[in-house]
């Protein structure tokens, strides 16, 4: 896990309203998500039983649009 520097804009009433990052930080932390999307989705994939299928077969469907 890396360190954010983050900074907190409040309302007058010190309620906190948003947050500021520095722009490097935020870069890695909308890579970190995308990553974590992937590999819930992999996770999800996998979960699932399926049949396995040749890899020329797996490329005409792709091809057609067919990916079921």
């Amino acid at each position: 896990m890396q360190n954010i520097h983050e900074e907190y804009l409040t309302d007058k009433g010190g309620n906190k309203k948003a947050v500021i990052v520095p722009i490097s930080e935020w870069q890695q932390i909308k890579e970190d998500l995308e990553e974590l999307d992937d590999i819930r989705a992999y996770d999800k994939a996998k979960s699932k039983p399926s049949e396995p299928v040749l890899f020329d077969e797996a490329v005409k469907k792709i091809r057609k649009g067919k990916t079921n």
